[in-house]
């Protein structure tokens, strides 16, 4: 659906493009970056309202109520975004846009996913009202797997066809969010027919979640309906993937797999239209310091790709992808949604308009930034304060369990990309000693809908050997439980109970004293406070927990991949709050304990 137009501003955009009639703004001595044909030549470009009403011949026209002068800078079109979880940067939909769009982000593809599982629709509804009259498009998506994997956690509300059918109805709604739960889709679970049927009875885009699918499963995942992924986590992934017809939604997260997917792409005869651009799940530290999408197509620039089509991936290829014939091209008719670039190889925003409204200008937002009447979710935290025993692994009751002595025990091995491991570890009065080189990961249930029983499993892979201190955090993708590292059930209860209070957020601890932390009232996940605030505070806890022992050079120089520890969506073992779960195969485990040695 493209953005309604009043049809009187259309009449006066179609009397200037014919020199019947002023344009209100005029664009001139730059050089267009036409993302359709790849070219890049001297153009002016006239507005009217917000639509661009023509692109004529360099020095053609002076008609116009106002000027911008583009000499020697470029014009490409606004930025657009195809997958973000903008909750992943703690910020609100203002907030956000506040800090992509002097970047040159003008159109997000959003799934608010994140706010779904902690407050179910109301979540959902949220998004869509808070992002209105926005210098950003949010064109917001159905979440579609809320719990991702049912039985193996539990979030706040479960979403099930009616609802799904429901916020699909809903005229903001772009398409149905990514299906997370691939074995649900690949078995014909009765709970993801549903979802998916819903999301093609209405017509709008369906979007994926295929991490590690190759194959037959890949082809029987498309077949399913599901036409999109930005899970490429291997070198081959994104070719196979595009081979098949998929919609690839590129994003950074991997660094070293872009050189050779870009040496992929330069040696195709045509660049696939069905390859897009996305940031997925950035920090507002991130987005401040080294850029979103801007800072992803540096680095496929940097790699060998050409500038402009760096920029049509993100531009031309995503519009279509959208079905927006409005978007995506410096063309008349479409919106006046557009960035001034003073080099494209750095893809270099100066000025960017929204709508033909100047909105940012020297990497500042210029107009100001209101969100839409809304209500946010408060007090989401059904926690009340925890002891240092809730933060102990116990096994002296298990099967296989002993009061003293040794266990052998299942290990959560790496960070991210978890495997089965094992350890002997010593017993004492039920309670396992943390063994050197492991720390504890306890997920705790903070929604209410059950109780609240710690779950405890051995991990590895952290840079154990140094912590001092603990990590709790209610940002815990995607069922956002409480979640809590370390090796000491004094610091682990400290920071537990930090963010216990503060209604959600990310707290650091040693010992009894916390030492630092983040405050995120609105659904346990997202502050109200400015981009710049929240980043300073983000810098702030990383640095806290590098501190006690988090050695960032294993995960990314940030602590988003402390957050998503507990995707079960994701292959290989996971810890939450129903306890230990194998993401590859879809099982609860019932027990830690392999074998007793003692």
């Amino acid at each position: 659906m493209n953005d309604a137009v009043d049809p009187a501003i259309r009449r006066r955009a179609v009397d200037a493009a014919r020199g019947a009639g002023p344009f209100d703004l005029l664009i001139t001595g730059g050089s267009v970056v036409d993302v359709g044909t790849c070219e890049v030549r001297p153009a002016d470009v006239g507005l009217v309202g917000p639509l661009i009403a023509s692109v004529h011949p360099a020095g053609s026209r002076t008609d116009a109520l106002d000027a911008f002068d583009a000499t020697g800078r470029f014009i490409a079109p606004g930025l657009i975004d195809m997958h973000v979880h903008f909750e992943s940067s703690m910020l609100t939909p203002g907030s956000y846009a506040a800090a992509v769009c002097p970047r040159g982000t003008t159109t997000i593809f959003g799934d608010p996913h994140e706010l779904a599982n902690v407050a179910g629709l109301a979540g959902v509804r949220y998004a869509v009202e808070a992002s209105r009259g926005l210098p950003v498009r949010f064109i917001v998506q159905a979440p579609s797997c809320v719990p991702p994997i049912p039985g193996l956690e539990l979030s706040g509300h479960d979403l099930h066809g009616p609802e799904i059918a429901e916020m699909l109805a809903w005229p903001e709604i772009g398409g149905l969010a990514e299906v997370m739960d691939m074995l649900g889709v690949l078995t014909s679970d009765g709970r993801m027919v549903d979802v998916v049927a819903a999301g093609l009875a209405s017509g709008k885009l369906v979007s994926g979640h295929a991490a590690g699918l190759t194959g037959p499963e890949l082809q029987a995942y498309l077949t399913a309906g599901i036409t999109s992924d930005h899970e490429i986590m291997a070198t081959d992934d994104a070719m196979e993937k595009l081979r098949a017809g998929m919609t690839v939604e590129l994003r950074g997260m991997l660094e070293h797999l872009l050189p050779g997917l870009v040496a992929e792409l330069n040696a195709l005869p045509e660049l696939p239209a069905h390859l897009c651009a996305a940031t997925d799940d950035l920090f507002a530290l991130t987005l401040l310091t080294d850029g979103g999408l801007d800072h992803l197509l540096r680095r496929l620039v940097g790699y060998g790709l050409d500038p402009v089509r760096a920029l049509r991936i993100a531009t031309y290829h995503a519009a279509y992808r959208l079905a927006r014939t409005d978007l995506g091209l410096v063309a008349a008719g479409r919106q006046a949604d557009l960035i001034i670039l003073s080099d494209l190889a750095t893809v270099a925003v100066d000025d960017v308009f929204r709508a033909g409204e100047h909105v940012a200008s020297g990497g500042e937002m210029i107009v100001p930034v209101v969100e839409g009447p809304s209500e946010p979710p408060l007090d989401t935290m059904k926690l009340g304060p925890m002891t240092p025993d809730a933060f102990v692994l116990r096994v002296g009751h298990l099967p296989g369990g002993v009061t003293d002595g040794t266990v052998r025990l299942r290990v959560l091995a790496g960070p991210i990309f978890t495997r089965w491991d094992e350890v002997t570890a010593e017993v004492r009065d039920g309670a396992v000693v943390v063994p050197p080189g492991h720390l504890l990961q306890v997920a705790v249930h903070r929604h209410g809908r059950i109780a609240p029983t710690p779950r405890a499993a051995m991990i590895s892979g952290w840079g154990e050997q140094d912590w001092t201190g603990a990590i709790a955090t209610s940002v815990s993708h995607d069922t956002h439980n409480l979640i809590v590292f370390g090796r000491d059930p004094v610091a682990m209860a400290a920071a537990a109970n930090q963010v216990i209070a503060d209604g959600g957020g990310v707290a650091v601890a040693s010992g009894g004293k916390v030492l630092a932390s983040i405050a995120l009232p609105i659904a346990g996940i997202l502050s109200p406070l400015p981009a710049p605030e929240v980043a300073e505070a983000q810098q702030v806890v990383t640095a806290a927990a590098e501190s006690v022992g988090l050695r960032l050079s294993l995960l990314t120089q940030n602590l988003f991949h402390v957050l998503v520890a507990s995707l079960a969506c994701l292959p290989g073992p996971h810890v939450t709050d129903l306890g230990l779960v194998d993401g590859s195969t879809g099982q609860l485990i019932s027990s830690p304990i392999l074998t007793p040695t003692a």
